[in-house]
């Protein structure tokens, strides 16, 4: 491993790990887990999916994701609807009560966001945004997720 990209996986280790501190400590407060949570990001931002949409979007098998719709439906803050164009299909979407959990979650995380950018000055904030930003999306370009089994970076892929 080079000296850049040993120090990028040391500084993204880091990272990660605080981030999953942060939102297992600010997310479960709410009586949701930290997947259940991005479920209903995922539903409201791209919402209304199907499950097996929702699955590829969250990188989980379609079982795991069911397990996670099940008790977000059983808390009230998911439903699903037959899908109009397949009758077989059921879309999910967040319920008015999903959305609100969403949102106070959201509101808590970007209250510790905005103490974190407090520190950098408004150019250094915007460079960093824009630099985590191409840095997340490369990343997601090389990933090959197989159902939530096993996800690796594709070596081939730019």
């Amino acid at each position: 491993m080079d000296a850049d990209t040993a120090a990028l996986h040391r500084v993204l280790y880091d990272l990660k790990r605080v981030y999953q501190f942060r939102d297992r400590d600010r997310i479960c407060c709410h009586d949701i887990s930290v997947t259940q949570s991005w479920a209903l990001e995922a539903l409201e931002r791209d919402g209304p999916l199907t499950l097996n949409e929702l699955a590829a979007e969250l990188y989980l098998e379609k079982s795991t994701a069911s397990r996670v719709v099940d008790a977000l439906e059983r808390k009230g803050y998911v439903s699903r609807t037959r899908h109009p164009e397949d009758g077989r299909a059921l879309l999910l979407k967040t319920t008015s009560s999903g959305a609100r959990l969403r949102g106070s979650i959201e509101k808590d995380i970007l209250a510790q966001e905005r103490r974190l950018l407090s520190e950098f000055d408004p150019q250094v904030r915007g460079s960093m945004i824009r630099l985590i930003g191409r840095l997340a999306d490369a990343a997601a370009s090389g990933l090959v997720s197989r159902g939530g089994r096993c996800c690796s970076i594709d070596e081939q892929a730019g």
